[in-house]
């Protein structure tokens, strides 16, 4: 998942980047450009596809200019070089120009593999794989990015940063430059070991992402469209969302079903609402799920919600089964009559 250092397509050097990450290959180039700049403030930049690509343009393009004799020259896409130009890039792979530094870049896939592995092969080809991380990696690509910033972020709010942002590294990376300015101009250094970020300020600027998600499942839920239901929270769960905010989102929507049903009857509207601390459009809308709900079946969707809070809290090995579980519980239960 990692990135390239700076000195990885060195003048004189041939980079190989590889693999699906738009935003790891971006970064990794950028910091070839950054590396070059610094050893030639007038060196040239050139970029161009593969399928545009020969050995004539190869050469133009790594030519020395009237300016500068150092250039940088980025080509994308290199699954769609033309057959007739393989053997001019390995030629020039083979011995690369001294004041060039060369960036290929492969978009991941099997066209072109071929020439990938013959790459490979050659002495002084370095590869920088950009692999889009496993969903437990994310909380150590948030430490990381933010660890380059001089900042620290405890565990805690580390998950719940994916969770509210999701699993996109370039949104993840944008949310880590946003949380470590904020941070230290808020003044929650540590000394001289840079600002520590924790869970209140992530829920701060970001909570309302996850929460929002999370209570779109409840509401499938508790309206007993359990397809939907299913779908958002398969979504949610492909895109960082925690588990545990869906149990207490179904839980919370349960609890505010438990209040108003529980209530005396005759109790005008507005009292009602302060009674259960809830607004009078929501107090309207709990009303009209209540009138699907049984008490004997409310009383088993709380139960069944607890138990999977429990699993998804570590009892269980797969959360995502115990959330799915819960849902269809849950959903099924809606318009059962005792």
């Amino acid at each position: 998942m990692g990135v390239a250092d700076d000195g990885a397509a060195g003048l004189g050097g041939v980079l190989l980047v590889s693999g699906p990450e738009e935003f790891l290959a971006e970064r990794t180039i950028g910091r070839v450009r950054t590396a070059v700049r610094a050893l030639d403030a007038e060196a040239e930049f050139s970029e161009t596809t593969a399928d545009q690509l020969s050995l004539a343009t190869l050469g133009e393009l790594s030519a020395p200019s009237l300016f500068s004799s150092t250039r940088c020259v980025v080509v994308r896409r290199l699954e769609d070089l033309p057959e007739e130009s393989t053997g001019g890039i390995l030629a020039y792979a083979a011995a690369p120009a001294e004041d060039v530094a060369l960036v290929l870049v492969h978009s991941g896939g099997q066209r072109g593999s071929g020439l990938l592995t013959k790459l490979r092969k050659v002495d002084g080809v370095r590869e920088e794989r950009t692999t889009s991380p496993k969903p437990s990696e994310y909380p150590r690509f948030v430490v990381s990015e933010l660890r380059a910033l001089n900042a620290r972020i405890e565990p805690d709010a580390a998950s719940a940063l994916v969770a509210a942002v999701g699993q996109d590294l370039r949104g993840l990376a944008s949310a880590c430059h946003q949380l470590a300015s904020d941070a230290a101009a808020l003044g929650s250094g540590s000394g001289g070991r840079g600002t520590v970020i924790g869970s209140d300020l992530v829920k701060q600027y970001f909570g309302g992402r996850a929460e929002a998600r999370s209570f779109d499942i409840a509401d499938l839920t508790v309206g007993g469209r359990r397809a939907e239901a299913l779908a958002e929270l398969r979504w949610g769960l492909s895109t960082g969302l925690a588990p545990v905010l869906v149990t207490s989102a179904v839980s919370n929507s349960l609890r505010q079903l438990v209040k108003v049903g529980s209530a005396a009857s005759g109790t005008r509207d507005a009292d009602l609402a302060r009674s259960v601390g809830m607004p009078d459009w929501k107090l309207k809308s709990v009303r009209a799920q209540l009138r699907e709900w049984h008490p004997d079946a409310l009383a088993l969707a709380v139960r069944a919600v607890a138990v999977a809070d429990a699993d998804v809290k570590g009892q269980a090995a797969d959360a995502s089964y115990a959330l799915e579980r819960m849902v269809m519980t849950v959903a099924d239960l809606r318009g059962r009559t005792g």
